[in-house]
């Protein structure tokens, strides 16, 4: 027979690694630090895993993850539950927090937010992660949803396909005829270049692309990591830059932008994961964001 899984000890598990320590976790528990010891070392014999790693701040180990997952989809269903029987704070909403990668959040997520129906009351709590790396979050049980460039779901949560983000190659026109002359696949490799952050290679990407394999964009590199400012740095001409359509439209137009090769286009797709809870709030914001989605995505 499975063991069962005592709530106290739990939350006792979620509430070190929320607070970084036995001694923090006693205070906000309102126990002794070794009546926290104690539940933590009952766990790990119960499940017969290490569930910390002992270091400063305490961090949870694979299978710690796992309950500590499990222990904020408890918490999220019993404030779920508390709800519908009335026995939550007055007025107090319900928070959903999600992950979302910087280009959603600044073109179409916001308005997703936007069409979530007032009642019942919600509030968002946004973490601002790469698409490549916002599953992440839902397997640390940091956040309920995600949108990320990954279909294959993680453990305990369902996902759907949102549609597609379309990047173009763009630069200023200053810029581009100044540095972009001759072959392309070769100009690219030597001009400078926008890079949102350290972890960002979509551009080395596309010059490798361009140059079946061979060679990377400039080592001449600009990191501007917010979405605005990265196509903002493009039109002012720091660098060339892959800028999501939806920004480089209205840059083109204005004749700040010219695209770098007409002919090409790369496109993200993107899915949103969440965790498979029967939960009203989740649904509610889930339906707006597939919706918001549909129309400002490629299908």
């Amino acid at each position: 027979m499975m063991p069962e899984l005592p709530l106290d000890q739990v939350r006792t598990l979620l509430a070190v690694v929320d607070e970084g320590t036995f001694d923090a976790a006693a205070a906000a528990l309102h126990v002794t630090p070794s009546a926290v010891s104690q539940r933590v070392k009952a766990l790990e014999q119960r499940t017969g895993r290490v569930l910390l790693q002992r270091t400063k701040p305490v961090r949870p180990t694979e299978s710690g993850d796992v309950l500590v997952r499990f222990a904020r989809q408890l918490a999220r269903l019993e404030r779920d539950a508390r709800g519908e029987l009335g026995m939550s704070g007055a007025g107090e909403p319900t928070r959903v927090s999600i992950a979302v990668n910087a280009d959603s959040l600044a073109t179409w997520f916001l308005g997703a937010l936007t069409r979530v129906p007032q009642e019942p009351r919600l509030c968002f709590e946004l973490w601002r992660e790469d698409e490549d790396h916002t599953a992440a979050l839902l397997r640390e049980g940091l956040v309920m949803a995600a949108v990320t460039s990954s279909p294959d779901p993680v453990p305990g949560c369902s996902v759907r396909a949102l549609g597609r983000m379309r990047y173009l190659p763009v630069a200023n026109p200053a810029f581009a005829a100044a540095h972009l002359g001759g072959p392309l696949r070769d100009a690219l490799a030597e001009a400078p270049v926008v890079i949102f952050d350290r972890r960002d290679d979509f551009q080395d990407d596309f010059v490798r692309a361009l140059s079946q394999g061979r060679g990377a964009a400039s080592g001449l590199r600009h990191y501007v990591p917010t979405s605005e400012g990265f196509a903002e740095a493009v039109a002012a001409g720091l660098g060339w830059g892959m800028v999501p359509e939806a920004q480089a439209e209205p840059l083109l137009g204005a004749g700040r932008l010219v695209r770098l090769a007409p002919e090409r286009s790369v496109d993200i797709p993107l899915f949103w994961q969440q965790w498979k809870l029967d939960s009203p709030a989740l649904a509610t914001v889930a339906e707006a964001v597939a919706a918001t989605a549909g129309e400002a995505l490629r299908g």
